[in-house]
């Protein structure tokens, strides 16, 4: 299934009032999956995150941003974050079976409906950004709210011209920023100490923006204009920096994935254990914070298996369970994968054919219901025939005399795990269709 996460950001952290009702002018889209409300007094703003397909998520990210405006005045409005507007950001996240292009024409198709309908100017930016100079969202939201005046009526206004809606200063609404964006995993690493100077430096080593080069005597050292000349660390898309918990008792690296593709969780990790050890340290384990994309998790999962010398075309269930056990998931706070991963949290239907014992599914099938039928019948067997053809892989991996087959096998597994995925979708997805084409006729 095609699945997209949206996590706008609204200029409202302290009325419960007005963020219950933009709340549930999102869930009135049907079929939004509504995640998660977390606000924020002090910045005075709260970030909304829910997950539909590509035939509603638009509707929904509108209907929150026009409930937003009508409800929020940015005249009034004070906070610590930096903002521009009563809808600040709306980003597009691809989670399932979408690319990032499908999200960026998402991020334009809403764009022109908010400019058009609202008369809100919005800028895209990152992977939606028209042009070089708005990818970065610091770029666009320069001068926030208090500069929008200017922006529109100044010597700068061709310059500054929206992507949608008009160049004219929205006093109550602002201008709101539109994108899509990777996936940002708020993942946290624990240490045995609450020596937090250690900790930061190993954050300083891990992180894209590295740290300041010094000379000899430890002094930084200057470019010719003055600026601090930086030392890269090690990791693309990563932003690192070491804390104390008083509620953990600990030190404590908080990291902020912008691309878990380019930087998986794992290699992370094992690198901070690594520097960790070179310090006479112990890393206890790491905590994520909100949701994660099953696939952060299986990728993870699978490398540890392999690290183990085990096949990686153990099913689903196992991988999940292997990378929860290998990065101490639960070290300061439950990991519930059903609750954590944004596929499993999404995932509430309670009336599904394959949550039947066989008893249960062979009585419903011999019943006098319509479905299920044939198709879903079909799809059951093509599920264990991939069982059966996963299971050889992993009972003959890991054997003596075998070792050449091994990658092959692994392969076919893998491909078996796959297909015996689809066809446990299918069983359920043919008797939907078929109980919709009744419902039409």
């Amino acid at each position: 299934m095609k699945l997209v996460e949206c996590v706008p950001n609204f200029s409202e952290g302290k009325d419960k009032n007005i963020l219950n009702q933009i709340a549930e002018a999102i869930k009135s889209v049907k079929d939004i999956n509504f995640l998660d409300i977390d606000p924020g007094e002090a910045t005075n703003r709260t970030v909304f995150t829910f997950v539909g397909t590509l035939d509603n998520i638009v509707d929904g990210a509108f209907e929150g941003i026009k409930k937003a405006a009508e409800l929020i005045d940015m005249t009034k409005h004070k906070g610590e974050h930096p903002r521009m507007g009563a809808t600040d950001v709306c980003p597009f996240v691809p989670v399932s079976d979408v690319t990032m292009e499908e999200c960026a024409e998402l991020a334009r198709k809403l764009g022109k409906r908010v400019g058009d309908e609202l008369g809100i100017p919005v800028y895209l930016y990152e992977e939606a950004a028209s042009k070089p100079e708005r990818k970065n969202l610091a770029d666009v939201r320069q001068g926030e709210y208090e500069g929008l005046k200017e922006r529109f009526e100044g010597k700068d206004k061709e310059y500054w011209k929206p992507d949608f809606g008009p160049a004219i200063f929205n006093a109550k609404s602002g201008a709101t920023a539109i994108s899509a964006r990777e996936f940002l995993i708020a993942y946290n690493i624990n240490f045995n100490t609450k020596d937090k100077k250690t900790v930061h430096d190993i954050a300083l080593n891990i992180r894209e923006a590295g740290r300041a080069k010094r000379d000899e005597h430890g002094k930084m050292i200057k470019d010719e204009n003055g600026n601090t000349v930086k030392v890269s660390g090690l990791f693309k898309n990563v932003k690192a920096i070491g804390w104390v918990i008083p509620e953990y008792k600990r030190a404590q690296i908080s990291i902020n994935m912008t691309n878990y593709k380019v930087t998986p969780l794992h290699v992370v990790m094992e690198e901070v254990r690594k520097q960790a050890c070179e310090r006479g340290l112990i890393v206890t384990g790491s905590e994520v914070v909100g949701l994660i994309p099953k696939s952060a998790i299986i990728e993870t999962g699978k490398f540890y298996l392999k690290k183990m010398g085990k096949p990686t075309s153990a099913p689903e269930n196992e991988i999940v369970d292997c990378a929860i056990l290998s990065l101490v998931l639960n070290d300061v706070s439950e990991f519930d994968p059903k609750k954590r991963i944004i596929e499993y949290a999404i995932d509430n239907r309670t009336d599904r054919l394959v949550d039947l014992t066989v008893k249960g599914f062979a009585n419903e099938l011999s019943s006098d219901s319509k479905a299920p039928g044939g198709g879903s019948v079909a799809a059951l067997n093509a599920v264990l025939a991939a069982a059966l053809g996963a299971m050889v892989p992993n009972l003959t991996i890991g054997k003596k005399g075998y070792e050449q087959h091994f990658e092959r096998l692994n392969e076919i597994g893998e491909k078996c795990q796959e297909l015996k995925s689809f066809f446990i979708q299918a069983i359920d997805d043919d008797a939907d269709a078929f109980n919709k084409v009744i419902e039409a006729m």
